[in-house]
């Protein structure tokens, strides 16, 4: 309609919507979801720690994203960064081989991360230098101003009320493996049904496959978060986390979480000194309330699992894994 108005035709750059690095949809208003042009080294770095990248995981994975739609077009190549005893670096042409190496778990999400900090930064570093240029200081400063003290919006006491990072939030249970198969088309992950006291059970998939076998599973009690958003993995829908104790190291190692003995599917699993709280219906990823308690998960010395030196319990006991003391929980 524009010629008909004596206006020249409009061009329209059309590009893929892809995922931010918090898993959810890349968002200009959600300063971790994103990487800006002059984003410094350590926002980059920080940025991608927390990012969303589940191994075997390509649903929603924004690190991976970055490699596909960025990385991958400017240089028709992408090099994974790891040691020789993980197998050294190697060079991918085609970006459909790294996506299967990553959902076969033969790529980790740590060097995954790595190796898109440093094509970044080699992308970026041009552009931050010309940034430190005078003029362009100033260009900066005027088109992104510093936000007032006193903006409207909501008060202290609601933002603190609506949005405190505490592990009550996280919907946590006790749930019973009643069958295990292995994914249809993922030779690393697993496809179970899990009972967590709930009407029907719960199709939980979960890559453990290199890591536990089958027969440890099946109809065994384990831990689970209930209240993640549902993620598709391979085609199927993850409707929970199984949550395991892991230790990094020339093999890695993984255990389920325990409940106590005599545990039944459904019961709540809370930390010390948080047993009141309501959890979300909903964890929204954006808000990364998952990823932010998940950073202090620990197994202690006597294999317990923890966040911040406080114990998770239910009614019965505490959580524990078999032999992982100092390990990560995830």
């Amino acid at each position: 309609y524009l010629p008909a108005l004596g206006y020249a035709k409009r061009i329209h750059l059309m590009n893929p919507m892809v995922p931010g690095l918090t898993g959810g949809k890349m968002s200009s208003s959600e300063e971790e979801s994103k990487i800006d042009l002059l984003d410094g080294k350590e926002d980059i770095k920080k940025k991608l720690k927390r990012a969303f990248c589940e191994p075997g995981n390509v649903e929603n994975n924004g690190v991976l994203s970055f490699v596909k739609h960025v990385l991958f077009p400017l240089h028709g190549e992408f090099v994974i960064l790891r040691d020789e005893k993980w197998g050294g670096c190697k060079t991918y042409v085609e970006y459909d081989e790294l996506e299967k190496d990553f959902v076969d778990q033969s790529v980790h999400p740590g060097d995954l991360k790595n190796s898109v900090e440093v094509g970044l930064n080699k992308l970026l570093d041009p552009i931050r230098k010309k940034f430190q240029m005078p003029e362009m200081q100033k260009l900066t400063r005027a088109a992104y101003p510093e936000p007032t003290k006193h903006q409207k919006g909501v008060s202290k006491g609601q933002a603190a009320e609506n949005d405190e990072i505490v592990p009550s939030r996280l919907d946590i249970r006790v749930g019973r493996i009643i069958s295990i198969e292995r994914h249809p088309d993922a030779d690393s992950l697993y496809v179970e049904k899990v009972d967590v006291g709930e009407a029907q059970p719960r199709t939980v998939v979960s890559g453990l496959v290199q890591y536990v076998p089958i027969a440890e599973l099946q109809n065994r009690d384990v831990i689970l978060l209930c209240n993640l958003k549902p993620q598709k993995m391979r085609g199927i829908e993850s409707q929970a986390m199984l949550l395991c104790a892991s230790i990094e190291g020339e093999k890695r190692k993984v255990e389920p979480l325990n409940p106590p003995e005599g545990s039944s599917p459904g019961e709540r699993v809370f930390i010390v000194g948080f047993e009141n709280g309501a959890a979300d219906d909903e964890l929204k990823p954006k808000k990364k309330v998952f990823e932010k308690l998940q950073a202090d998960f620990r197994i202690s010395d006597d294999c317990i699992a923890q966040w911040q030196h406080k114990n998770f319990m239910t009614k019965l006991g505490i959580v524990t894994c078999k032999s992982l003391k100092g390990g990560n929980i995830s």
